[in-house]
């Protein structure tokens, strides 16, 4: 390698994460990882921190090398013909490859009321809200919670086993991503808490409002608290950057993970999508994701053509309050299948994976941290976050 290959990691989750450690356990890379926050928010958790079980996050001292630069700041465009990247505090960045790993976060769901009303858990600040509203609101306030999929099952089951009175607003089925059969002990566990569950053509959300929500049918549902969790969006930072994206704003990607625009940046978790070969948003995906599009990078520098991206998936675990939890078994291409795991049982599964996802990324920044660091000429801070850096309003 003739000179240092500069590279920008815009998302610091976990497929930008990962992504940052495994570029930087190669001679010659410099990594620089831009992220909003100077924490590491673990997503799997955060319904726990609605309860106060656990805080949800990580030091980036912990899951990112010692031979990555964080600056914690938010990207407002990349100028791709520059090689270049705008922070909304006014400096640029630089840039041979870029790793486009944006993350996802909370769907507008253009219900009249919803973004007045309700209350998100999909990102760190919205979870942090929500904890405040439910500390505010009185123990036997009852809470509504709209959507039936992994988060909205998650967070209804640990409010309702800390004794909250809880509705479930399911919108057509519950856990539409679970096999029947594994719909079942969901739906008995549920049921054990006190959830009250709504499901069925009439179970639609059409109006938030401050004292609960109104359903399709006419129902009226009271609730002190509303929250959201039905659907997920992207940051729009690819389509005002002028790469092309999905209708729902993801960057368009080959299999490589390659932009079809620019073979210079390689989107990494939720925000990219291979059109052809499509992949459910999870965490799952992105510890996946954030390697591979690593080794796209790497395999390019070396003036190597890179591979197409295999996912492998093997099923969905959640947690159903700190007592029990369903791992719901896939085939490798997730597709669900009758296998699935239930009760504490699966509640252990469920801890095991968030812990095994964690130990990942801190036995990835370890390999990291083993290289030498490389400092660039003039830059005096090596990894550690510039001090007039901010996270963006």
């Amino acid at each position: 390698m003739d000179k240092n290959v500069e590279v920008v990691v815009v998302g610091g989750g976990y497929g930008g994460v990962t992504a940052a450690n495994r570029l930087a356990r190669r001679d010659g890379v410099s990594v620089t990882l831009v992220n909003p926050r100077p924490e590491f928010v673990s997503r799997i958790r955060l319904h726990q921190l609605v309860t106060g079980s656990d805080d949800a996050v990580e030091g980036f001292g912990e899951v990112l090398g010692g031979n990555v630069r964080l600056v914690v700041d938010s990207a407002t465009r990349i100028d791709a013909a520059e090689r270049r990247v705008e922070l909304a505090g006014g400096d640029t960045l630089s840039y041979d490859y870029l790793v486009y790993a944006v993350g996802s976060g909370a769907a507008d769901p253009g219900v009249p009321g919803a973004a007045e009303f309700a209350h998100w858990v999909s990102d760190l600040e919205g979870a942090e809200r929500l904890r405040s509203a439910l500390d505010a609101a009185p123990a036997s306030a009852s809470v509504t919670v709209v959507g039936a999929g992994p988060t909205g099952l998650e967070t209804a089951a640990e409010l309702a086993e800390t004794g909250r009175k809880v509705t479930l607003v399911c919108g057509s089925v519950l856990g539409p991503s679970l096999h029947a059969r594994v719909r079942r002990p969901v739906a008995r566990r549920l049921a054990r808490l006190g959830v009250t569950v709504l499901e069925g053509p009439g179970a639609q959300v059409t109006e938030v409002t401050g004292e609960g929500v109104r359903l399709g049918d006419g129902r009226e549902v009271p609730g002190a608290v509303t929250i959201w969790t039905a659907g997920f969006r992207v940051p729009d930072l690819a389509a005002r950057s002028g790469l092309r994206t999905d209708s729902a704003g993801r960057l368009l990607t080959d299999t490589t993970l390659t932009s079809v625009d620019d073979e210079r940046i390689v989107a990494a978790g939720d925000a990219g999508v291979m059109p052809d070969h499509p992949f459910r948003m999870s965490c799952q995906a992105a510890v996946q994701l954030g390697p591979a599009a690593a080794d796209t990078i790497l395999r390019r520098i070396a003036g190597k053509a890179p591979a197409p991206v295999r996912m492998f998936f093997a099923g969905q675990c959640l947690s159903l309050g700190r007592k029990e939890g369903v791992t719901q078994f896939s085939y490798p291409n997730d597709k669900v299948n009758a296998l699935s795991i239930s009760g504490r049982t699966g509640a252990g599964v469920k801890e095991i994976a968030c812990r095994f996802t964690l130990n990942k990324l801190v036995s990835g920044a370890r390999k990291a941290s083993s290289r030498p660091a490389h400092v660039s000429p003039g830059d005096t801070t090596g990894r550690t976050t510039p001090s007039d850096a901010r996270p963006a309003a």
